[in-house]
Parts: structure tokens; sequence; C-alpha cells
């Protein structure tokens, strides 16, 4: 079962739950002093389900950043499972030589730069007023 990011009629597909969870994993457990820490927009109100329009903008700001604080993190950093750190990607240390840090490590499913695709889910919602959620798709 995948999930992805609902913007008004439009999914993104993002991968498994435990993929994205993963993401914010890394974001959690290599940016932060403890989860939703430094940024709460995204997770604690993004990986709960929802985002609130009024918040999409601030969601950008947030993802700016740790976008540029992980492109300077070594892959060996990527936390699968923040609950259980020794937890591998299912994937092991078999990955494409073009990624390069842990800013472009995630790749949805379709094949496309998580970051990225956040990052272009997030503006449509705030320039359109819309509601982002997580959904099965």
């Amino acid at each position: 079962m995948t999930v992805g990011f609902k913007a008004g009629s439009i999914v993104d597909e993002i991968g498994t739950a435990d993929f994205l969870h993963a993401f914010f994993s890394t974001v959690s457990y290599n940016l932060e002093e403890g989860w939703g820490s430094r940024f709460p927009i995204l997770l604690n109100h993004l990986y709960q389900g929802e985002l609130k329009t009024s918040l999409a903008e601030e969601a950008v700001i947030e993802l700016q950043l740790i976008q540029q604080e992980l492109s300077v993190l070594e892959l060996d950093r990527v936390i699968w499972d923040i609950e259980n750190i020794s937890r591998q990607p299912p994937w092991g240390d078999d990955i494409s030589p073009q990624i390069t840090s842990l800013a472009n490590y995630f790749i949805t499913s379709t094949g496309r730069d998580l970051i990225l695709t956040l990052l272009e889910v997030l503006g449509e919602a705030a320039v359109r007023k819309q509601t982002v959620t997580i959904v099965q798709c």
C-alpha cells in the first residue's frame, strides 16, 4: 500500500508509509533535538496527516531549510525508523551513484525527488489555498 500527498483533487504518490516515515525520521534524528522541535509544521502537522492552508507557506520555508541542511549529510546518516535506528532501508547500500547526500536520497515510487515533490505540493497548496493531506493510494 502506498501513500501520497493530496492537495485539492491532485495526489502525488510517494511510496510506502515506511518510506515516508524514513524521511521524517531522518530529518528529526539528524536535524532536531526531538520530534518537531525545529520543524513543527512538517513533523507535527503534515506528518500527522493534515496541513492546513494557513501553514503551507511556513512549511515551504521549513522544507527549504531541511533540504539545505540534508545536502551536507552523508548517506550513512539515513534513519529508516527513528523508533528503531538499527533498522536499515530494504535496499541496504545498493543505491544510485546519482544520490550524493540525504537531500536527494529520498526518491518517490514514481521516480521523483521527494523534497522537490513536496515543495511543489506545498507551493501549489499555498497559492490555491488548499489543505494538504497524506492519503493512501
